[in-house]
């Protein structure tokens, strides 16, 4: 598959992916209160990157300021953010090593390949910098929902959900340690209607954000 197929839809519809995460105001909420759980264990004032920035939802909230991103309309979105971002995949970072201090991905279903992004986190990453990772669990409810109709999705018709038990081996032998898990979104999309708090472990929500350390 070529990277344009993949691409297409979220250069064609850009504003409809936005608009998501104003439809799905406190699934996106939730998310971020699991992702700044994970972030609260890294020490202040350090640099840190998202790989897949999409239109800087994530990045904006979190107060993130640099980013790759292959699709191009994505990128002027995310720009307009106040995101420094460049063009570019989590298959090859264009970084020098040791260059920051965490490395975030939320969007590892549209990697094309999770092995090689995470060795090429790792290769950025100072010496005991941080990986964190959310994921839809491929075993949750809600995962199952998106792997049922992937192939009438707009988004992820050609997308590759993990569960734990994967995410986990492809840390291990991109050699990251000391791994940490929360979750959220608990239920299927349609029922949250409130900013879920995330709790620790895996199995209960459809959405886990696994930290670990270089």
């Amino acid at each position: 598959m070529t990277k344009m197929i993949k691409l297409e839809p979220f250069e064609q519809y850009t504003e409809l992916y936005d608009r998501w995460f104003d439809d799905h105001e406190f699934v996106f909420e939730s998310e971020m209160t699991a992702i700044r759980e994970q972030m609260s264990h890294l020490p202040e004032n350090i640099r840190g990157l998202e790989v897949g920035l999409g239109t800087g939802r994530y990045a904006d909230a979190l107060g993130i300021k640099e980013g790759v991103e292959p699709a191009l309309h994505m990128r002027i979105l995310a720009a307009r953010r106040g995101v420094e971002v460049m063009d570019a995949v989590g298959e090859h970072l264009p970084y020098k090593d040791l260059q920051f201090d965490f490395v975030l991905f939320v969007t590892i279903c549209q990697l094309d390949s999770l092995e090689k992004s995470l060795n090429e986190a790792y290769r950025v990453l100072k010496k005991n910098g941080s990986v964190i990772v959310g994921f839809i669990d491929k075993n949750g409810i809600i995962g199952k929902t998106y792997e049922q109709n992937k192939a009438k999705s707009t988004f992820y018709k050609h997308a590759q959900f993990y569960s734990p038990v994967e995410v986990v081996s492809e840390l291990k032998n991109a050699r990251f340690r000391n791994l940490s898990f929360v979750q959220t979104l608990f239920g299927d999309l349609n029922s949250i209607q409130t900013i879920q708090e995330p709790m620790s472990g895996i199995g209960n929500g459809s959405y886990i954000v696994v930290r670990a350390t270089k």
